[in-house]
């Protein structure tokens, strides 16, 4: 008969407080919102002007995409009916 195996301890070791964490925005936030942790996942965008650059960009190409897929139905609807035509 095989013997149990001991499971490690499941609980994170503890750390003495931080009074500068607890009072900054995040952990204000995270008690608000319930949370244990002062440590809500995300953050600000450190540049935020090269983001919506970015956003822009795949707003312009996800457009794109939309009117070339729309488009490409009507044209190949007209080559089928050409083709049935002749």
């Amino acid at each position: 008969m095989a013997e149990p195996r001991e499971e490690p301890p499941t609980s994170p070791p503890s750390s003495p407080p931080d009074p500068e964490a607890y009072d900054h925005p995040r952990g204000v936030q995270a008690r608000a919102r319930g949370l244990s942790a002062p440590y809500i996942p995300g953050g600000r965008d450190p540049d935020p002007a090269a983001a919506r650059v970015e956003e822009r960009r795949y707003l312009r190409l996800l457009l794109a995409m939309v009117v070339v897929i729309a488009l490409s139905g009507f044209v190949l609807g007209v080559v089928a009916n050409l083709l049935r035509a002749m």
